[in-house]
C-alpha cells in the first residue's frame, strides 16, 4: 500500500490509544492496590500520589523550580560545548585523536561515582549539579552532531572547493545546514535526560531540588511523596524533549515536509 493509500486518521485518534493506555494502567494499579490491601508504604494507590501532589503542591514547586534552573544551565553548557567540540573534531584529525577518546571517557566512567568529588571540590551548591547534567548531555549532541558534519556527501564538498569555496563557505552552505538534523537527534536525547542528571547531583548532597525531596520522603517512609517527585521529573523530561522537538519542527520545517510527504 502506498504512502497516498494509506488511511488518514484525525489527529485526536493519533492521541485516543496513548490517553486510554495510560488511564488502563492507572485504574489497574489502583484496583489491583485496593485488592490486595497493599501497604501504602510500599506501594500507594494513584489517588494517593495525587493527593501527595495536591497537599504538597507549594513545596514541590519549590523543589521542582531548583531542578528546573539545574537542568537548564546544565542543558545550555552542554549545548555550547557539544557543538564547539563537535565542530573542532570533524575539522581535524589531530583534535579528533586528542579529544575523541576523552568524550568517550566521560560516560565510560559513571557518573555516580563522579557526583561525590564534584561534590568535594564544588560544595553544596548548584555547580556540581550543573556540572554532572552538562557531562550526561555533551556526550549525545558531540557525537550525533560530528556523525551530521560528516554525513554531506564528498563530491559536493570537492566540487565547492573546485569553485573556490573557503572552509567557512563550506560549512555555512553545506556541512552545518545538513548537520542540523543530526544536532537535534542528539539534543532531544540530552533533553530527555537531563533531568536525571540534576537529580543524581541532588541524592549525593544538596537542600533542595526534587532528588532532595526524595531522598528526604523515602526516609520518612513517605512513599506517595517519593512517587510524585518521580511524576513531576518525567513530566519535566518530557516537556524539555517536546520544546527541542517543537524548535526543531519551527527551525528545520523541510524536514516535516519530508517526513509527511514520504
Amino acid at each position: 500500500m502506498t504512502p497516498e493509500a494509506r488511511p488518514r486518521w484525525p489527529i485526536w485518534v493519533s492521541w485516543l490509544f496513548p490517553i486510554l493506555l495510560i488511564v488502563l494502567v492507572i485504574a489497574g494499579w489502583e484496583i489491583a492496590v485496593r485488592l490486595r490491601d497493599t501497604p501504602r508504604w510500599f506501594l500507594p494507590p494513584p489517588t494517593a500520589v495525587l493527593s501527595a501532589l495536591i497537599d504538597s503542591r507549594r513545596t514541590l514547586l519549590h523543589h521542582t523550580v531548583v531542578t528546573l534552573e539545574e537542568v537548564s544551565l546544565g542543558f545550555v553548557v552542554s549545548f555550547i560545548l557539544g557543538v564547539v567540540f563537535a565542530l573542532a573534531i570533524a575539522s581535524s584529525r589531530v583534535v579528533e585523536r586528542a579529544f575523541y577518546p576523552f568524550v568517550i571517557a566521560s560516560q565510560a566512567i559513571p557518573i555516580i561515582a563522579l557526583a561525590p568529588i564534584l561534590l568535594i571540590w564544588f560544595g553544596y551548591g548548584m555547580t556540581p549539579k550543573v556540572i554532572v547534567v552538562a557531562l550526561i548531555c555533551f556526550f549525545p549532541i558531540v557525537v550525533n552532531t560530528v556523525d551530521g558534519l560528516r554525513s554531506v556527501d564528498p563530491e559536493l564538498i570537492d566540487l565547492l572547493r573546485s569553485m573556490g569555496a573557503s572552509t567557512w563557505t563550506t560549512y555555512r552552505v553545506v556541512r552545518l545546514p545538513s548537520s542540523l538534523p543530526y544536532l537535534f537527534s542528539g539534543t532531544r536525547i540530552a533533553a530527555a535526560v537531563s533531568v536525571i542528571g540534576a537529580l543524581i547531583g541532588e541524592w549525593v548532597g544538596s537542600s533542595a531540588g526534587l532528588g532532595y525531596y526524595m531522598i528526604r520522603s523515602a526516609g520518612q517512609f513517605a512513599t506517595d511523596k517519593v512517587f510524585a517527585a518521580v511524576l513531576i521529573s518525567a513530566l519535566l523530561g518530557l516537556f524539555l524533549f517536546g520544546v527541542v522537538s517543537l524548535l526543531e519542527r519551527l527551525l528545520l520545517p523541510w524536514q516535516r515536509v519530508g517526513v509527511s510527504g514520504g
